[in-house]
């Protein structure tokens, strides 16, 4: 029997105090001695109380892809910022909301979690249920009109999506989303 699974555990489990304890500070903004150890504390509370599932990772990180998608992503946050401020002051306007399903490529929870998340932080959209076996994301859309149509907001974050496997999965994980591998 060999100790090698247990000990990649361990150090998963160290690579995740770390950046709980990271973003614990980065929370309070200040960096202190206190603060650290606080983190510290809730971060092996945290992990050690709080038994989670693990996620499989078969994909590779790349930075070309990561680019692309934290680019795109700030450019996404900035121009949705920009017109959800215009809803909010056009006075007498009412936006025309609607909750849409989104089926996505992948079914990894990882991979659904991310375009989660991403379309979520982007203002104007926020998803209020995704469906893990389905790989199905509903999101509500704050605007569809100004989104383009339902169509142009499904696309989005299909798009989106397609920006988190081309950073983080495998050539193999990219042909089952039927994206293929770019050159």
């Amino acid at each position: 029997m060999s100790l090698h699974p247990r000990r990649h555990r361990w150090r998963t489990q160290w690579a995740t105090i770390v950046w709980l304890t990271v973003v614990w500070v980065f929370l309070w903004g200040d960096l202190s001695v206190g603060n650290v150890l606080a983190g510290l504390a809730i971060a092996l509370a945290v992990t050690t109380g709080l038994r989670m599932a693990p996620i499989a990772f078969h994909g590779r990180f790349r930075p070309a892809g990561f680019l692309h998608l934290l680019g795109r992503f700030v450019l996404d946050l900035v121009k949705a910022s920009f017109e959800v401020s215009l809803i909010a002051l056009r006075p007498r306007y009412v936006p025309h909301g609607a909750v849409i399903g989104v089926q996505l490529r992948s079914h990894s929870d990882l991979y659904l979690t991310l375009t989660a998340e991403l379309s979520s932080l982007v203002p104007g959209s926020l998803v209020v249920e995704a469906h893990r076996l389905t790989g199905v994301l509903y999101l509500h859309v704050l605007d569809v009109r100004q989104s383009g149509g339902i169509e142009a907001a499904r696309q989005a974050v299909l798009d989106q999506e397609e920006r988190v496997l081309r950073a983080f999965a495998s050539d193999e994980e990219l042909d089952a989303a039927g994206l293929g591998v770019r050159a």
